[in-house]
């Protein structure tokens, strides 16, 4: 859909004031000693807390009040239909492990799309104080160190390459497999750090993230904010990740391709 610059000015500053909610939301219990968790799953722990559900909600709040016209999914609550052909993407705490153990690496996740695709992404680590946010002409991350340009590094081959990834605690033994194809060809892998990894190569400090078994809610701000400073994301395929699944992202085409063609030996 054609968004005019009005619209545009006005989706960025609702996206920033739920970032805002979300950020004081989750605040509220990070690192206490009180907060306890439950497990959506049985056979795994897949969990979630009383932080998750109050910053999902904060936004909802935010929505309800400032864009009653558009459609909601969110990991904690669902799906709710809108009418004006956009819908809000929310994850009030991507990395909710990270979370529980008091590591800075989680994050909010908050998007903005249409029926062709996102239109606007952020991924705000509240603790840390960063908000990065691309699509809708921005490209930008502001935070301790002040507001800066993003853009991902320049062009290098896998050898040279950083790669970051939640394996081997996810996926499924073939998709481990594929993962460990990659691997070892690249110069530094680092693990478990959520959505943070995506915003990594959006700042330029690292290559690759390769992951599987998202959801739309974990991956269509990341894409947003990769594609607006110039990085590619995918799934194994090459095709578009919107709906998640297995992702890759990177910061060229040429690195993508090379690391696409080992995924799939």
């Amino acid at each position: 859909m054609r968004i005019s610059e009005a619209l545009a000015s006005e989706l960025i500053a609702v996206a920033h004031e739920l970032a805002d909610v979300a950020r004081v939301a989750t605040l509220s219990y990070f690192r206490s000693r009180e907060l306890a968790a439950e497990t959506k799953e049985t056979e795994r722990f897949d969990p979630v807390t009383a932080a998750d559900r109050l910053s999902e909600e904060r936004m909802r709040e935010v929505l309800a009040r400032r864009r009653p016209m558009d459609g909601i999914l969110g990991e904690e609550f669902g799906a709710r239909a809108g009418t004006s052909g956009l819908t809000w993407v929310l994850d009030p705490i991507d990395g909710t492990r990270s979370y529980l153990a008091g590591t800075p690496t989680w994050g909010v996740l908050i998007s903005v799309r249409d029926a062709e695709g996102v239109l606007y992404g952020i991924i705000d680590q509240p603790y840390i104080g960063e908000r990065f946010e691309g699509g809708l002409g921005r490209a930008r991350v502001v935070g301790p160190m002040g507001e800066a340009a993003l853009g991902v590094r320049a062009l290098r081959p896998l050898s040279q390459a950083l790669l970051f990834s939640t394996f081997p605690e996810v996926g499924t033994p073939d998709e481990g497999a594929a993962f460990r194809r990659v691997a070892p060809k690249a110069k530094l892998v680092r693990y478990g750090t959520d959505c943070y990894a995506y915003a990594l190569i959006a700042a330029g400090q690292i290559d690759l993230v390769i992951e599987a078994g998202l959801q739309a809610y974990d991956v269509q701000a990341p894409i947003a904010v990769i594609e607006a400073a110039g990085g590619v994301v995918t799934d194994w395929q090459g095709r578009p990740a919107l709906e998640g699944g297995r992702i890759l992202a990177a910061a060229s085409r040429e690195l993508h391709a090379e690391a696409l063609a080992l995924l799939n030996g």
